[in-house]
C-alpha cells in the first residue's frame, strides 16, 4: 500500500532527474543495466552534403596520387627505366697509305716490336706499313682496310710498349743527343744511353755518329769518364767465347765492338756489358782513328 507520502518521493526523484540532465537506466529483471553508457539525441537537423541531394551530379573522382617509382609496389610501367646507352662511335681513322711524320713511325715501331714490320721505321705510311696493318688486323678480327684507326690503334698500344728513339729510326739516321760536357775537350768516343748513340768527337766537333746497343739490367754497362786501354782488332771472348771484331776495351772486359747480333736482331738483345756497335763499316772506320788513351765517356 503506498501512502500519499510515498507518491510524493517517487515525484520527487523524477522530477531531480529530469533537472540534472541525465537519463533513467532501464532494469531488466535481473537488475543491471540494459546500455552501460547514457544516451544522448541531437535534436539539431542534419546537413545533407550537396552531391547526396536529389538531382544533385555524382562526386567528382579525386586526381590518382602519383607513382613513386622508389616503392617496392610500384608496377614495372611506373618505375623508372634505365636509359638506353649511347651507341659507340664508330672506328676513327688515324693514319692511312701517304701519312708521314713521328706517329707513323711508331706505328711501324710497335709493329716491328711483335713481327708485322720487318725493316727499320722510315716515318712514310707506304705499301709495306699498309701490309703489316691488314696483318694485323685481319689477326685479330678487326676490319682489314690497312688503316690504323682507334680501334686498331688501341690494340696496338695494349700489346706494345713505347718505343724510344732509338726504334724510331734507322741505323744511322735516329739524333744523337747533346754531348755530355766532357766529351766537348780532347778525343773522344761520346757513348749516350738516351739516344743509344756514339759520337766520335775531337776538340767538341762530331766527326761520326753511329747506334749502339748495351748490356742487360743483369750485367750493365758501366758509366762514366774512361780511357782506351787496348785495341784488338780480331778479338774472341774469353768468357763467352764469342767473336768481337774491332774491340777497343775501356773498363776492364767492357768494350766498344761490333757485333753480327746487333746487326741481325737489332735492340731486341742485348750485350754482356760491352758497346755494341752494328754497323760494321762505321766501326772499322773509327777502329782505325781511335788511338790507346783516347777518352770514353758513357752517359744518361
Amino acid at each position: 500500500m503506498r501512502t500519499p507520502g510515498m507518491w510524493r518521493s517517487v515525484t520527487a526523484v523524477v522530477v531531480l532527474a529530469a533537472v540534472s540532465g541525465c537519463t533513467v537506466q532501464a532494469t531488466g529483471t535481473s537488475g543491471t543495466s540494459a546500455e552501460p553508457y547514457p544516451v544522448r539525441f541531437s535534436t539539431a537537423p542534419v546537413k545533407t552534403p550537396d552531391h547526396l541531394k536529389p538531382g544533385s551530379p555524382e562526386k567528382p573522382a579525386q586526381p590518382a596520387e602519383p607513382a613513386d617509382p622508389t616503392r617496392d609496389d610500384a608496377s614495372p610501367s611506373q618505375a623508372a627505366k634505365p636509359p638506353k646507352p649511347a651507341p659507340a662511335p664508330p672506328p676513327k681513322m688515324l693514319w692511312a697509305r701517304g701519312d708521314q711524320g713521328r706517329d707513323v713511325r711508331e706505328v711501324q715501331a710497335r709493329l716491328r716490336q711483335i713481327a708485322w714490320f720487318f725493316q727499320a721505321p722510315t716515318g712514310t705510311y707506304g705499301p709495306a706499313t699498309v701490309a703489316a696493318v691488314k696483318g694485323f688486323q685481319s689477326k685479330r678480327g678487326l676490319p682489314r682496310t690497312g688503316k690504323t684507326d682507334t680501334v686498331t690503334w688501341r690494340r696496338l698500344l695494349t700489346m706494345t710498349h713505347e718505343p724510344g728513339k732509338w726504334e724510331l729510326y734507322a741505323a744511322g739516321d735516329q739524333p744523337a743527343a747533346k754531348p755530355d760536357p766532357r766529351c766537348m775537350t780532347g778525343r773522344v768516343m761520346c757513348i749516350s744511353k738516351t739516344s743509344r748513340t756514339l759520337r766520335w768527337m775531337i776538340d767538341g766537333r762530331t766527326l761520326s755518329t753511329v747506334d749502339v746497343r748495351f748490356g742487360s739490367q743483369y750485367t750493365p754497362t758501366r758509366e762514366g769518364e774512361f780511357s782506351v786501354t787496348f785495341k784488338s782488332r780480331h778479338h774472341v771472348s774469353t768468357l763467352y767465347d764469342t767473336p768481337m771484331p774491332y774491340a777497343m776495351f775501356f773498363s776492364g772486359g767492357q768494350a766498344v765492338h761490333y757485333s753480327s747480333d746487333f746487326a741481325a736482331t737489332g735492340y731486341n738483345g742485348a750485350s754482356h756489358g760491352c758497346v755494341n756497335v752494328r754497323d760494321e763499316a762505321k766501326i772499322a772506320a773509327l777502329f782505325a782513328q781511335v788511338r790507346s788513351g783516347d777518352k770514353v765517356v758513357v752517359y744518361w
